[in-house]
């Protein structure tokens, strides 16, 4: 397992609508989703999209094990990999709050997100995923699948006096763990 270079906001890769991905459960994917949870893991990311990593293709990955450092009031995200992904708003309710990005480093925004979704899609074997969910979930949901559509947070902020340093913002929070 590799930890890759995450790629930052102004580099037009991040801007690019990424490819569904056509073939499911080969050597080649299961390496890229390896090297994904590797290096989400050492940055202490809630998700990765692999056009965050240069790798133009319909696939994320979200959630832990153990209290997100990040995010640590955060409710825990089961580990997914998510190819493919189609989001259906459950209602027009909306939700604001503070997001942050492995791409956007050292920044927090507010960000209006549709408070319950239902998400569809594959996971590496080409197995169908299916949820219902809400709240903080559907947050990093939608966060992660905006990068499919070259779409980073702070294009969704409404508010820009919500929208600045980590280290002003949360003072508590250790800053450099938005590097």
């Amino acid at each position: 397992m590799t930890v890759r270079d995450i790629l930052k906001m102004g580099d037009p890769r991040l801007l690019r609508v990424a490819p569904p991905v056509t073939s499911f459960d080969t050597d080649e994917l299961h390496l890229l989703v390896a090297d994904m949870f590797e290096t989400m893991r050492a940055v202490n990311g809630a998700g990765l999209a692999a056009p965050q990593i240069g790798v133009d293709l319909q696939l994320v990955i979200f959630g832990t094990d153990a209290v997100n450092p990040r995010y640590p009031d955060a409710p825990l995200v089961p580990r997914t990999v998510l190819l493919n992904p189609v989001i259906t708003p459950l209602s027009d309710d909306m939700e604001n709050g503070w997001e942050g990005c492995l791409s956007v480093p050292g920044l927090r925004g507010v960000v209006p997100r549709f408070s319950s979704i239902r998400y569809t899609g594959f996971d590496p074997y080409g197995d169908p995923i299916n949820r219902t969910v809400d709240g903080f979930h559907a947050r990093v949901v939608q966060h992660e699948c905006d990068h499919l559509m070259g779409v980073l947070y702070p294009m969704r902020i409404r508010d820009l006096t919500q929208f600045g340093y980590t280290e002003v913002l949360f003072p508590g929070l250790d800053a450099s763990e938005d590097d």
